[in-house]
């Protein structure tokens, strides 16, 4: 939820202003229009809340506790302020604890749930608010709580698979950086110097190698400013709406990983999607909210063309269809699910079958990318090989044909 400004004529004539609150622009409209206020102008009201840049953030483990924790408070009937007073005061997060104590605050001025915890989007996402403000309205906050403990532990069991298959090859590529770094710099220097004596003709491997070091040992400072500053002004493109709708759209893309990460993604949006409609939202806005969810500009371009063409008459298969993001498989069962009225049982199905496909490749990916570490390395070692003993053997034919 969020808070806006109007200003506008009554019923009466009269001109009105106030705050309201709402999930967007279109719903303080509808709510005003419930009000028999007609808005002339409407704009978000200003956070006033703000933390310090290196107070940290809230891990995932946290918000999950603070999940489990109000779901079995609230469920016990624990009244609301007392349940985030207490939050407030335990949790093991330092800014999980400043934001829950505003939190506090502004539940005993007389606000909703939802509206204090819109007030810190960077620790409670769109979708969090929207599912407590669902919560609050049908009376089963407790079950909104529970929904998001099962949301945010099936995200912890992605991310906790997805670092278990990496460290490997994380730790390779680490290591062959680190090996490459000390021959360039104290290994080559030194078989560079014992060829300049001899006044060899030197091989081509040799020479690549010698070259290198060169470069490495006189501009090893240069070369990690231009790396930090590619670094840098890769980081800061990524920020514009065009880097990331590249780097989105690419990285779907990427060989061995890329159709990975676009299957993860679809298991997030189909869960979270049936998790927005099993909760009561309405479809257009329940894809809206999925739509940040997915953390993926690309698609998130697609859920949204998705909700044009949904409010244009058209069904979640049409749409789907035509967003060509799911596989005829997935569409039978969107098709199945408005069939029978259970679109919100399909779409978790669809959840479970994406993250199914998620698992396997995970478990298979260090065996994928084992075999091209392996050919990276001994391609490596190969040329080291070469460049250091071949001229080797040429001083030892020399120095033979001499004596």
């Amino acid at each position: 939820m969020s808070q806006f400004y109007y200003r506008g004529k009554d019923e009466r004539g009269q001109v009105v202003k106030g705050l309201v609150d709402a999930g967007s622009e279109e719903a303080a409209f509808e709510q005003l229009l419930g009000r028999r206020i007609r808005a002339e102008s409407l704009r978000p009201a200003r956070q006033p809340i703000r933390f310090n840049l290196f107070e940290g953030r809230v891990e995932l483990d946290d918000m999950l506790m603070l999940c489990r924790q109000m779901y079995s408070l609230t469920k016990a009937g624990i009244p609301i302020l007392r349940a985030v007073a207490g939050m407030a005061e335990t949790s093991p997060s330092k800014v999980l604890r400043k934001v829950l104590a505003d939190v506090a605050t502004q539940l005993e001025a007389g606000r909703n749930l939802s509206t204090a915890l819109s007030r810190h989007p960077k620790v409670f996402s769109s979708l969090f608010v929207s599912m407590i403000h669902v919560g609050e309205n049908t009376g089963r906050l407790d079950e909104a709580f529970a929904q998001l403990c099962d949301h945010l532990n099936q995200e912890q069991e992605t991310r906790r698979r997805v670092k278990s298959a990496v460290r490997y090859p994380s730790f390779v590529v680490i290591a062959i950086a680190i090996a490459i770094a000390v021959v360039n710099l104290k290994v080559i220097p030194q078989f560079a110097e014992i060829f300049k004596r001899f006044h060899a003709e030197l091989p081509l491997p040799t020479r690549i190698l010698v070259a290198t070091s060169d470069f490495f040992v006189h501009y090893w400072l240069w070369l990690l400013l231009a790396i930090g500053a590619a670094v840098t002004a890769w980081l800061r493109w990524l920020q514009t709406d065009k880097g990331r709708l590249f780097w989105d759209t690419r990285k779907l893309r990427l060989p061995i990983v890329g159709s990975l990460i676009n299957r993860a993604l679809l298991a997030r949006f189909a869960r979270s999607l049936g998790m927005m409609l099993k909760a009561g939202v309405p479809l257009p806005q329940a894809l809206s909210l999925v739509a940040d969810a997915v953390d993926n500009q690309f698609m998130k371009n697609k859920i949204l063309a998705m909700r044009q063409g949904i409010e244009g008459g058209e069904s979640l298969l049409r749409s789907g269809g035509q967003s060509q993001l799911f596989s005829p498989l997935i569409l039978q069962m969107f098709a199945v699910g408005e069939e029978t009225g259970n679109i919100d049982e399909m779409l978790l199905e669809t959840a479970g079958f994406y993250e199914r496909e998620v698992d396997y490749d995970l478990a298979n990916l260090t065996a994928r990318i084992e075999p091209i570490l392996i050919v990276f390395v001994a391609a490596l070692v190969l040329l080291l090989a070469l460049g250091v003993f071949l001229p080797m053997w040429d001083l030892m034919r020399a120095y033979k044909g001499q004596s």
